[in-house]
């Protein structure tokens, strides 16, 4: 039995590596080389990412893991511990594995494979499997349950596993004063496109009956999403020879205590980065919250989504546009208050139609977390330990996102009240430690 595992992992692990093209030759080059070839391929870069983008955001309409799936959820069951459960897996999939890909991607030339080769499998091709699960919904709601909780996982685990790479790639393609024009264009194209397909999934929702309503949303979601791989397999990245040095020779634990110990700017990061991640906590519950009071249609929740669209797009030039002029700690400030405020008034509203600001709000927030809360890690250390910094970042809101849903469901369980005033405060205190604590490290000398 022993001689037959030997080989077929040892056959895997070399099908991994051609995968990867950990074998192919890299050019050693200087970082002005480097940078001209960055600017070279600026526009085409820039153009790719902006498509791409629009369409994962696109498809993120169609599943939108705030509104659409947690309804979807809802047909399925009225357990609010699933409701918890979804953000756990929807963040801690995400967050959780890059600490443990962190240092393999470090130390590969090529940054694309993973996200082309690799990502085809972990990230794209799970959607093909969350789709069929509407096929069982009427028949079996309790195995639809639990095939589209473990399709979810699957594809939220392989976007983890690949995250620092698609992270390390945009900062080797575009300089530090591009990337938030980058990001908020391509949330603000996306936005837009995001918008228009929520306003088609209301009308899909409201007109075509369970479950074919959202059998045609997913798969059109995964369609989109397989467009978007095509097309950021056409990015231009510049390649050159890994440096190594006796610091990416640790062991992962090693590294991790150096760094903490070491870094007291970027350790005062993390703890206001995670009470703003703590502040997220009431996200996956507004929807849940309006259903509850008001038992509000199929049709108002994608209204929510175009709310929540809205308020995601108005912000994403703002933020890009401040954060490379500025820095992207003031983006994160700004996104930390306006969740505290749709936190309060999600609260206290006595009318489904307040609800609309609390989404707009709750979109500004998620768009200053994803624009800045990525790129400002990118700045706080060189290109030889940046995809540590990036999984390090990642890993540790993810254990964060792992522990606070489950929380927020017992929460909801006794009070959605609770749960927005303990999302309002946490977010409102890591505001202000963001402030007054952490230096903001566009403007200070790396560690």
């Amino acid at each position: 039995m022993l001689g037959t595992i030997i080989p077929a992992r040892r056959f895997a692990i070399a099908m991994v590596r051609r995968m990867l093209q950990v074998d192919l030759p890299a050019a050693v080059r200087s970082d002005e080389d480097v940078e001209a070839e960055m600017w070279r391929n600026y526009n085409w870069n820039f153009s790719v990412n902006v498509i791409d983008g629009s369409f994962f955001l696109l498809a993120q309409s169609l599943m939108s893991p705030t509104t659409i799936l947690p309804f979807f959820v809802s047909r399925l069951t009225d357990n609010p511990f699933y409701f918890g459960l979804l953000a756990v897996l929807a963040n801690g999939g995400w967050f959780f594995p890059q600490l443990f890909t962190a240092g393999p991607i470090e130390r590969t030339a090529r940054k694309k494979p993973w996200l082309i080769n690799l990502g085809f499998f972990l990230e794209r091709m799970p959607l093909v499997l969350l789709t069929a699960t509407t096929f069982l919904a009427v028949r079996s709601p309790a195995w639809a349950l639990a095939l589209f909780l473990l399709a979810f996982a699957i594809y939220n685990l392989g976007a983890g596993i690949i995250a620092p790479a698609w992270q390390d790639l945009l900062a080797v393609c575009f300089p530090a004063t591009r990337r938030g024009r980058l990001m908020g264009v391509t949330m603000f194209v996306g936005g837009i496109a995001g918008a228009l397909g929520a306003v088609g999934s209301s009308r899909i929702l409201d007109t075509i009956a369970f479950p074919r309503n959202f059998l045609i949303l997913f798969a059109l979601a995964t369609i989109l999403m397989f467009l978007g791989w095509a097309v950021l397999a056409l990015t231009r990245e510049p390649v050159r020879q890994v440096p190594r040095n006796a610091e990416n020779r640790l062991r992962l634990w090693t590294r991790l205590g150096r760094i903490l110990r070491r870094d007291q700017n970027f350790r005062r990061f993390l703890i206001a980065r995670g009470l703003l991640a703590v502040g997220g906590m009431g996200v996956a519950f507004v929807t849940a919250a309006a259903v509850s009071k008001w038992d509000v249609s199929g049709g108002t929740v994608g209204n929510y989504t175009v709310a929540f669209l809205v308020g995601q797009s108005a912000s994403n030039l703002l933020f890009g546009l401040l954060a490379d002029r500025k820095g992207h700690k003031v983006s994160l400030l700004l996104g930390g208050l306006a969740a505290s405020i749709g936190y309060v008034i999600a609260g206290t509203a006595t009318l489904p139609l307040l609800y609309y600001l609390v989404f707009v709000l709750l979109g500004v927030y998620f768009s200053a977390t994803f624009v800045s809360g990525l790129m400002i890690v990118l700045e706080f250390v060189g290109p030889e330990q940046r995809p540590t910094y990036v999984g390090i970042t990642n890993s540790i809101i993810g254990a964060i996102n792992v522990v606070i849903p489950l929380a927020g469901s017992w929460l909801a369980t006794v009070s959605y009240g609770y749960l927005f005033a303990l999302s309002a405060a946490a977010s409102l205190l890591g505001v202000l430690l963001m402030a007054v604590w952490v230096a903001d490290p566009r403007h200070t000398p790396d560690p």
